[in-house]
């Protein structure tokens, strides 16, 4: 049973990955999580330098979903290279970076050194968050924006390039499209969508930057689609996640036209997760008569 998979040059054991900033630096969780067993680890978004992100209130629970502000809190790509690579390293973790930047400059420069580290595997390019008002998805909610930066940091790195995209536009499609145009080895989507809650009691909202990420199983079904809409428009491969918290949810992704997926919001409620969606992918398989998971990829009959 062969559950390998292909983002550009990168092979990975496992279409299992864990989603940026719900998985801390994976090393958060290494004592109940085979870092090693996981197709990857995406981490946290790092810019050039710390950041201290929004202040609290800023997760709040929302019906099968969870709205969050961080504010894409971090500790710098240096620190990052020094205190956290080396473990991760030595637990046999295949790690993608998820770069920030609040210029393209900036992120060219992240890229630049995490691309000098040994043992990142990938570049995760963040142009999607929703609740910072520079960078991100100034980048990803215009098409001409994102194209530029997908390609100075595809200048700066020959690591696999992977584009994180925001389902907050008219045409998800379109951008992935920019992105594989301006030399983006796959794409990952769907970012959270942007949302807001208000508690009547107060009149005001229940995070203190107002607006916010929603995740979770409530947007499982807009991001199966756009992952579907995305796939039959680029050549290269689609990374999906939204909600996912079960194998069924994987599988569903993969025959919608996903090469892997991440797992995000769902480690907060079960982080013994992993084996699970695993065994259950393998029992898929077997009732199936699927030798091989990426066999799966596209297969939707529609």
């Amino acid at each position: 049973m062969d559950l390998s998979v292909r983002i550009g040059s990168l092979v990975l054991k496992s279409p299992l990955m864990s989603a940026s900033g719900c998985f801390g630096y994976g090393l958060e969780y290494a004592d109940i999580v085979d870092l090693s067993s996981l197709g990857a680890v995406v981490v946290k978004g790092l810019f050039l330098k710390e950041r201290e992100g929004h202040p609290p209130p800023r997760i709040v629970e929302t019906p099968s979903g969870m709205l969050n502000a961080i504010g894409l809190q971090g500790i710098g790509v240096h620190r990052f290279v020094r205190e956290k690579m080396p473990e991760l390293r030595r637990l046999g973790a295949v790690v993608i970076v998820n770069v920030c930047g609040s210029s393209i400059d900036e992120y060219a420069e992240v890229t630049r050194i995490l691309s000098d580290c040994e043992g990142v595997a990938a570049i995760e390019l963040n142009i999607s968050c929703p609740n910072i008002k520079e960078g991100g998805i100034q980048f990803g909610c215009n098409l001409a924006s994102t194209g530029e930066v997908v390609a100075a940091v595809r200048r700066a790195t020959a690591l696999p390039l992977i584009p994180k995209l925001t389902p907050n536009v008219t045409s998800v499609p379109s951008f992935a499209r920019a992105a594989e145009e301006n030399g983006a080895d796959a794409v990952s989507l769907v970012n959270t969508f942007l949302a807001m809650v208000i508690d009547p009691e107060t009149r005001r909202p229940a995070i203190s930057n107002g607006m916010g990420g929603l995740s979770g199983p409530a947007i499982r079904p807009i991001a199966v689609r756009m992952v579907y809409e995305c796939a039959k428009q680029v050549r290269i491969p689609v990374i999906g996640m939204g909600g996912i918290s079960s194998a069924r949810d994987v599988l569903e992704f993969m025959i919608a036209g996903a090469t892997a997926v991440q797992v995000g919001t769902a480690n907060f409620v079960d982080p013994f997760i992993w084996p699970r969606l695993q065994a259950g992918i393998e029992d898929y398989m077997t009732r199936h008569g699927v030798a091989r998971v990426a066999d799966l990829v596209g297969t939707v009959d529609f």
